[in-house]
């Protein structure tokens, strides 16, 4: 990374982040430390890579389940992480991100 530009943080539409955009001691921070941040429209969840990751772990994690508690749910969500960063090539996963990119 150049020194001349701005380190680039993408930043999606999660509520905190939008008033973040307005709180002048973020922009000025960010301005002293050469960092640009970047907000993804409200309605484009597509440019927001990681949605369709988010989408695949409902499907394979949380869709016709009924957990009966948080940490249950929270077993469940860790189990289908350490899954797909085990078989990042797996067919059924990229077909679930696929459709979800082009959602």
């Amino acid at each position: 990374m150049s020194a001349d530009r701005p380190a680039t943080f993408v930043r999606d539409n999660f509520s905190p982040h939008p008033t973040a955009r307005k709180d002048t001691r973020v922009g000025n921070r960010a301005e002293a430390n050469n960092v640009e941040l970047a907000y993804t429209p409200t309605n484009n969840p597509w440019l927001n890579r990681i949605e369709a990751r988010f989408t695949a772990l409902r499907h394979f994690a949380l869709d016709g389940t009924e957990h009966s508690s948080h940490e249950e749910q929270g077993s469940m969500i860790r189990r289908c992480i350490i899954w797909r960063n085990r078989h990042a090539a797996d067919e059924r996963l990229r077909e679930v991100v696929d459709r979800a990119n082009d959602a």
